[in-house]
């Protein structure tokens, strides 16, 4: 996601305001937020579900509606998103 720079404060402690509303959903068993190294105006949100039937709940509810209508208002491109399998998990 690409905001605007003076939206960068504002998305953030947002975030941080919902994350554990997000986390509490059931289903969600992980969520972070990354901010680009380069570009401070570039974040990402990962976030692990159980099953995409959760995340589809999720997307489907109202306070994912209100929280997107009002985070998308601060972008200054259109978003990208995608859902994906996990292959190969290493950890040391």
């Amino acid at each position: 996601m690409t905001f605007s720079a003076n939206k960068t404060d504002e998305f953030q402690t947002r975030f941080h305001n919902i994350k554990h509303t997000i986390l509490e959903f059931e289903g969600c068993e992980l969520l972070e937020l990354y901010q680009d190294k380069k570009d401070s105006t570039i974040f990402f949100t990962y976030s692990y579900w159980q099953s995409e039937e959760y995340l589809n709940r999720y997307r489907n509810s109202d306070f994912f509606k209100e929280v997107w209508s009002h985070t998308k208002k601060m972008f200054t491109s259109k978003p990208e998103a995608w859902s994906v399998d996990k292959i190969v998990s290493l950890k040391q």
